[in-house]
């Protein structure tokens, strides 16, 4: 066991501060990482704050951060995917059972033995719950740790291991490709990598927002159009028309609205998690069997295949690259959407800090 520099929450009115965290040493199939760069999601706001505590209490101290890009820099004797000197990611699982029907199928989001990189029972037992990637380096099976094409920005890169596949994934599901048409409704950090991946898969991609400001913004991504989504003209013309809508908005709306521009046996898809339920009327699903469906993360097969996809078509995250102690600063901007469109954190950073 060795410890490492973190940024950690010790309780959750705290603020993000400088702790020094236990490592386990790699056994024969893990992987040492120096972490270069994290990416810093909405969930690690939700988690430090224990603002998910029904379904997901925070274990204190806490240290986000599921969004890991950085060098391999020790390999355990059984290692036979990564070497010494590897651009690696690690995003949201670094753990499962292995065993059950989703593990076997590659849907290791779905594995009911899942280990969260952060907030998960620990069985190496280094903490209290495992430890995330506001961190100076990390330890990590090797099936869990995956390759990120060098010819991709690392800091762009890490916001792929969540919000990437978060929205590549139910596209892959639901068959977005050339020839079909697909809505995105907000454009955060969510909708961003949205419009970027069904522009790249070719579909005739149409962002809807209620800001009109971005418009340009969203063309620059790759809409080939942009509804405000306040204008009922404009929704109209849309009426019963797209094969798949991805809805990214985190926010309390009405889905009804867009299940209405679904043509038959279209799909609306839910990545966005509203804060409460979200009424929909089963007349407008019925008439012209559509669907409602909901989207986590995707597999490590999936994960790989869309960092690939990623490494062909030049595509990584729209990121405003800090320091890790503006960290604390980045969680009061994500809550009024200040910010075009994921913080990624330069872990060197770390380098110059103190643990209190």
């Amino acid at each position: 066991m060795y410890r490492t520099k973190a940024y950690a929450a010790a309780g959750k009115t705290a603020p993000m501060a400088c702790t020094s965290i236990p490592r386990r040493d790699p056994t024969a199939r893990d992987v040492q990482i120096e972490i270069l760069f994290c990416g810093v999601c909405h969930s690690d706001l939700h988690y430090a704050r224990d603002e998910w505590h029904e379904v997901f209490p925070a274990v204190y101290p806490c240290v986000p951060g599921h969004e890991i890009v950085g060098r391999v820099t020790k390999v355990g004797d059984g290692v036979t995917k990564h070497k010494v000197g590897d651009l690696v990611g690690v995003g949201c699982l670094v753990d499962s059972d292995r065993t059950c029907p989703n593990c076997k199928a590659g849907l290791e989001q779905f594995c009911p033995g899942q280990v969260l990189t952060y907030g998960s029972p620990d069985k190496h037992g280094t903490g209290p719950a495992t430890y995330g990637g506001y961190s100076a380096s990390i330890v990590v099976d090797e099936h869990f740790v995956l390759r990120i094409p060098p010819n991709l920005d690392p800091a762009g890169a890490a916001p792929l291991l969540c919000a990437g596949i978060t929205t590549y994934s139910p596209m892959r599901h639901w068959g977005v490709t050339r020839g079909k048409k697909v809505g995105i409704v907000g454009l955060g950090g969510l909708g961003h990598m949205g419009v970027k991946f069904a522009h790249a898969f070719g579909a005739h991609t149409v962002v809807f927002t209620t800001s009109p400001g971005k418009t340009e913004d969203a063309r620059r991504l790759g809409a080939d159009e942009v509804v405000v989504s306040r204008n009922a003209d404009e929704m109209r013309k849309h009426a019963g028309s797209f094969d798949f809508i991805l809805d990214c908005v985190a926010a309390p709306h009405d889905v009804n609205a867009y299940i209405h521009l679904l043509a038959r046996d279209g799909n609306l898809t839910m990545v966005g998690v509203p804060d409460q339920p979200l009424p929909v009327n089963v007349f407008g699903l019925i008439l012209q069997r559509r669907s409602v469906s909901g989207s986590p993360i995707g597999g490590l097969a999936e994960t790989q295949e869309m960092l690939d996809f990623c490494g062909r078509h030049d595509i990584t995250a729209d990121v405003e690259v800090i320091p890790i102690q503006r960290v604390n600063e980045a969680y009061e901007r994500m809550t009024r959407s200040d910010v075009k469109y994921r913080f990624s954190i330069d872990m060197a950073s770390l380098k110059a800090e103190e643990p209190a």
